[in-house]
């Protein structure tokens, strides 16, 4: 069962086109006789000229034209790393913004076994999963205990909510630094990721990876390594902190 304890809170560049000037054609045939074409000069200086000049200028404008609003896709900003304090005060801050939250979520089991469903929290302390189909498990918290259930076997565990990891998470005021031993803040491409050491969960020490998105600071996912060494990835998505979950989504039955 305590791997049950890692999924409860395991919480182009646009280039015109070519235009091309056709050259004037001459007017005098190449089959003309010998006196004619030697009659040509007098009259080609004139002539010529207006056709060599002039038909090139109205070509160049029109590429110039065409190159007017050609833009450059801008690359992101590289990210900037956040200092420990800063990421803590953020990550604070969007924990403590709403009491209330909802969400999508994936999950990756230990066994690379993948899942899907509907999270509700309402601190304090109280947590539902809910696992799509063909999943029969479900994980409920009433403040209290924490209840694993097989919808399947219609079986159900009770734990203590102290027993679980991420159980800060449910406090009233989270506050990470009291509230956890936090090993190490990273900022990378995938976002940033305060990593958490609890060594009260049920069977040993628990690890904890919460990632942020690095720009709004919501938590993206979190990862749960439990004292087996088993592993669990959550991924949220929909997150809303507006609406207030119904009360008998946590409801424990004894």
């Amino acid at each position: 069962m305590i791997k049950f304890f890692s999924a409860l809170l395991g919480l182009a560049l646009l280039l015109p086109a070519s235009l091309h000037a056709q050259e004037a054609k001459p007017t005098t045939s190449e089959s003309a006789p010998a006196s004619t074409s030697a009659a040509a000069p007098q009259t080609a200086p004139a002539a010529e000229p207006e056709k060599q000049g002039g038909e090139p200028k109205p070509a160049a404008k029109k590429r110039a034209k065409t190159n007017e609003p050609l833009q450059l896709v801008k690359t992101p900003e590289p990210l900037k790393p956040v200092s420990r304090s800063e990421a803590l005060k953020r990550a604070n801050a969007f924990f403590n913004a709403s009491p209330v939250m909802t969400a999508d979520f994936v999950q990756i089991g230990a066994d690379g076994k993948r899942s899907e469903g509907k999270l509700h929290v309402q601190r304090a302390g109280r947590v539902r999963f809910e696992y799509a189909q063909p999943a029969t498990m479900e994980v409920v918290a009433d403040g209290v205990q924490v209840a694993v259930r097989d919808r399947k076997l219609g079986t159900q565990d009770l734990y203590f909510i102290t027993q679980t990891p991420l159980k800060f998470l449910m406090n009233e005021k989270i506050d990470l630094e009291k509230d956890a031993t936090v090993e190490d803040v990273q900022t990378d491409d995938s976002g940033v990721t305060i990593f958490i050491e609890d060594k009260a969960t049920f069977g040993g020490t628990s690890h904890v990876r919460l990632v942020f998105d690095p720009r709004s600071f919501k938590l993206k996912q979190w990862q749960v390594k439990d004292p087996q060494g088993y592993e669990t990835l959550i991924s949220l998505y929909n997150i809303d902190q507006t609406t207030t979950p119904d009360p008998t989504l946590f409801v424990v039955n004894k």
